[in-house]
């Protein structure tokens, strides 16, 4: 039987309507993203069986084309949904963030960045540009490195801080091991990067290392 057969209060876009989106669960937010099933499954169904055949919502977001598009239900017109829609959130994100100080949105700057690096099969360096009242100027992913190390330069760091007119940054940087404790090189190249910034009266605010489930700060850790 088709969703428009059953109960209103049992169809995920009625569901939605009239409880909210953080009432629905993670199939049922999936069916109204897919619109229609295929032959013999609903919606609800087909977001069911790509769940379990992903191993979750997560792997689903971040499976690439080749693997998305193989799937029952799926098709390159539908990567492409979801790729924008993907993009449109960090956007929102970014935007919440523009509008104020970032520090007094210490989860806000934490679920950002995590939404740019964690996915990521491999380390790459990002730098927040703030002015002198912390408010962000601009998000840059400077360098890239190979799946366990990065090289940064902060040379690099402080030419573009200069150029922007910052006066204060958030460092991040992802691992893609998927633990997110910094190692004894992500603590020197902070301390490097402190240093070369402080000549040019540019302070290093935080530095987070983005892991599968885990963001550490080096500020909480009373490292900066």
């Amino acid at each position: 039987m088709g969703i428009n057969h059953w109960p209103e209060g049992e169809r995920p876009r009625e569901k939605l309507l009239n409880m909210g989106a953080q009432a629905l669960s993670d199939a049922e937010l999936l069916a109204i993203f897919l619109r229609v099933g295929v032959q013999g499954s609903s919606a609800v169904d087909l977001a069911r069986d790509l769940l379990s055949s992903f191993g979750g919502l997560r792997q689903l977001l971040e499976a690439d084309q080749t693997q998305f598009c193989a799937a029952r239900g799926l098709g390159s017109a539908k990567f492409a949904q979801l790729q924008a829609t993907l993009e449109l959130s960090r956007r929102h994100l970014a935007s919440q963030l523009a509008r104020g100080n970032a520090l007094t949105s210490p989860a806000l700057v934490r679920h950002y960045l995590s939404s740019q690096l964690r996915h990521l099969g491999h380390e790459e360096f990002a730098v927040l540009f703030l002015d002198t009242q912390h408010r962000i100027i601009r998000y840059e992913s400077l360098f890239r490195g190979t799946l366990d190390s990065a090289s940064v330069y902060p040379r690099e760091v402080a030419k573009r801080a200069l150029e922007l007119h910052a006066g204060a940054v958030i460092l991040a940087h992802n691992h893609p091991s998927g633990v997110a404790e910094p190692s004894d090189a992500d603590r020197r190249i902070t301390e490097r990067l402190k240093d070369a910034l402080a000549l040019f009266d540019v302070r290093v605010l935080d530095h987070f290392v983005v892991g599968d489930g885990d963001v550490v700060s080096f500020a909480e850790r009373g490292w900066l």
